[in-house]
């Protein structure tokens, strides 16, 4: 499995190559055919993207047109409606999405069960799914979600349980992603745990400002745009 490590950038701005390497470039649609998840990841190659976002049952599809390319595959896991999976089930899932071809996995968390104090079933839930698949996990907190409180106790629980990153959220009907979310997670981040930035990434200078503040990857359907022109790319979720 890969293990995705990377470095947030010394400058304040970069050119479309260097900012390319950030992004992992998201295509969560129910609608999109075979042809779509080809050409996707073959924009995901032509543009050097750090990795093709791409939901479960197109992985295989995804991963052979990827091979050797360099370009990463990853996938979600309890994902866009977060929280709804039994641990079992995702256990599982994260195991087959590995077999698959998908070396990354974003994972959805159980938010009600952190504000009913059910802890240790929350860090469990993670762990499961890290042991499963064996490769960097990448936990959604949701913080816009959670108290002061609840956000201090879900970063231990997800490092506890052995995540890779830290994500601020799952989308932008959560959060736009922000510098200060960013910081929050980098501040509070142990040696080899990473923040990747999620939600509304639409701007080259939001990107640049993520990545400054800390994140080391992107996660946008906006990333063509990103690296093709300085201006908005108008309005995503993902």
């Amino acid at each position: 499995m890969s293990e995705t490590s990377t470095t947030a950038p010394a400058e304040p701005d970069l050119a479309a190559a260097e900012l390319a390497r950030y992004i992992q470039h998201t295509r969560i649609d129910s609608r999109a055919t075979r042809e779509d998840m080809v050409a996707h990841a073959r924009e995901a190659a032509q543009y050097g993207f750090n990795a093709a976002m791409v939901p479960a049952s197109w992985v295989p599809v995804v991963s052979s047109e990827l091979a050797g390319t360099g370009v990463e595959v990853a996938s979600a896991l309890d994902f866009p409606t977060v929280g709804v999976m039994t641990s079992a089930g995702k256990a599982a899932e994260a195991a087959e999405i590995a077999r698959l071809g998908a070396t990354q996995l974003d994972i959805g968390v159980q938010v009600g069960w952190l504000k009913s104090g059910r802890h240790q079933e929350f860090r469990d839930d993670i762990a499961g799914v890290v042991r499963a698949f064996g490769g960097p996990v990448k936990v959604m907190l949701e913080l816009p979600l959670l108290t002061d409180e609840e956000k201090e106790i879900a970063v231990e629980l997800a490092q506890d349980a052995g995540a890779a990153f830290l994500k601020n959220a799952s989308s932008g009907q959560i959060e736009t992603a922000n510098p200060t979310s960013v910081r929050y997670l980098v501040e509070r981040a142990r040696e080899g745990v990473q923040v990747k930035a999620s939600g509304s990434i639409t701007g080259y200078r939001q990107a640049v400002d993520l990545l400054r503040a800390g994140a080391v990857l992107l996660g946008t359907s906006a990333g063509i745009a990103l690296v093709t022109s300085s201006a908005d790319a108008g309005t995503k979720s993902y």
